[in-house]
């Protein structure tokens, strides 16, 4: 068991002063077997008029924020304890059915799974399908796990990594062909990858422990959000790729948010009333860290707003 805390800071600046829109904040973790949130707050400046909880679709917690008045600023501090937990099982707990590729999930499950096994890309001359394809062993079987395993470190030792702070999400073909991308770019590759072979797969935000102040490893995305992908497996469920670090399983993954497509999992966006040049551009810092065996910790749980 480890306690991590996280910390982050969202500013945007404006030249001018500008009437902030609603923004949408899916900043809290989930809270499941292997991870238990213990603490969060969220401190947004200027104070909210209005702050209201949801559930999405995905059933990811959005924290939705209306404004009056104008600004020069937008401030947004979330700070997060949490328990996470390693599990001493195997990753791959796979049904006999899903142990050789290609397997066909339970028909009473393909209502659910069918949006995330169908292809969200364009592929018009079969380049991805024929990039993923080399993967699979011709002639003789394919282990589910170990193919899997394969196009996640093929991915983080063939392509870049690059943190890009414009908006958006590349294409598969264009992170495919020019070998780079940041860590939301190359966990649409391999989702979409995965779903050229037939397997359910979707998007997943969050933050990122870099262990590499207590034990000398490093990893690619730390100091902002972080992306990965998960893939159902019958067995197993909804199983973490982090391509961009070649990690399967929790391992040093904090879950924020999952959603079919990267575009419904953004941590934070919004809109504001003003002159499109007096955006002066946005600072993102994200620190995670674990705590001390002598530091303390409230078990409790507490929850303050803005």
């Amino acid at each position: 068991m480890t306690i991590l805390t996280v910390r982050h800071l969202t500013t945007y600046s404006y030249a001018a002063p500008v009437r902030l829109g609603e923004h949408r904040m899916m900043l809290r973790p989930r809270d499941i077997n292997d991870q238990r949130l213990l603490k969060a707050s969220l401190d947004i400046e200027p104070r909210p008029h209005r702050l209201r909880w949801i559930h999405d679709v995905f059933d990811n917690c959005v924290a939705i924020a209306n404004f009056v008045g104008e600004t020069r600023r937008l401030r947004v501090e979330n700070i997060i304890t949490l328990e996470h937990i390693a599990s001493d099982e195997p990753e791959f707990q796979l049904e006999d059915r899903a142990r050789t590729y290609p397997f066909s999930y339970d028909a009473e499950e393909m209502p659910d799974l069918a949006r995330a096994i169908e292809r969200h890309y364009p592929d018009p001359s079969g380049d991805l399908d024929h990039w993923v394809r080399q993967f699979v062993n011709q002639g003789r079987p394919t282990e589910t796990a170990a193919l899997l395993m394969t196009l996640t470190n093929a991915i983080k030792e063939g392509l870049a990594y690059e943190r890009r702070t414009e908006r958006g999400t590349q294409s598969p073909l264009h992170t495919l062909s020019s070998r780079r991308g940041s860590c939301r770019d190359l966990a649409t590759l391999m989702m979409e990858a995965a779903r050229t072979l037939g397997f359910a797969a979707r998007f997943v935000s969050g933050y990122l422990y870099v262990p590499s102040r207590d034990s000398g490893d490093s990893h690619l995305g730390g100091g902002s959000t972080h992306a990965w992908c998960q893939i159902y497996l019958p067995g197993s469920g909804w199983v973490e790729f982090d391509p961009t670090n070649g990690i399967v399983g929790s391992r040093d993954l904090i879950r924020v948010a999952v959603a079919r497509d990267a575009r419904q999992a953004i941590p934070l966006h919004g809109s504001y009333w003003g002159n499109a040049e007096d955006e002066e551009g946005m600072v993102v810092s994200v620190n995670v860290r674990r705590l001390p065996e002598q530091e303390p910790c409230n078990h409790g749980f507490a929850d303050t707003e803005a």
